[in-house]
């Protein structure tokens, strides 16, 4: 469901996307709408749910969390019923980072970080090759992260 956005709206995002922690006033002072203006337009982006959250961008190395690993997860059978607990279980695991499902070769991609190899093998053999709805996991493991904007590429359509 697209919301329609005006190019002050785009103005906006766009500089939340840079810092969320600006103020209704210093956004205003630049993009030329009172500071009020910017707080009903802020307050309607969150209940239309195009503002999800706001949160801070923690470095995850300097936080001790060493490697970053992409999981690939095959059920063994395809219902409801294990998709569901699947999905239970992933959005309760706290090194899980995302999680989609996917065409191709595996059902899921789970972005996980931990601290280092003992962990990613306690995530895997622990917590995700016991569980009955799984039966192959794959994973590889990012040797360097080239780029980490987590920016959607805003285009004003107004």
């Amino acid at each position: 469901m697209k919301i329609a956005l005006d190019s002050f709206d785009y103005k906006i995002l766009g500089i939340l996307q840079d810092n969320a922690a600006l103020t209704n006033q210093e956004i205003s002072e630049r993009i030329g709408l009172s500071a009020s203006q910017i707080s009903r337009r802020r307050q309607k982006l969150e209940q239309e749910g195009v503002i999800r959250r706001y949160r801070a961008d923690l470095n995850p190395q300097a936080l001790g969390l060493l490697v970053t690993a992409y999981v690939g997860v095959t059920l063994g059978a395809h219902s409801r019923e294990n998709a569901a607990r699947f999905r239970t279980m992933v959005t309760a695991m706290p090194e899980v980072q995302e999680a989609h499902t996917m065409t191709g070769d595996v059902d899921y991609i789970l972005k996980i970080v931990v601290p280092d190899l003992q962990a990613l093998s306690r995530v895997i053999n622990d917590d995700l090759l016991p569980q009955e709805a799984v039966q192959n996991v794959r994973s590889s493991i990012a040797m360097e992260t080239l780029k980490d904007e987590n920016r959607l590429p805003l285009r004003s359509t107004a």
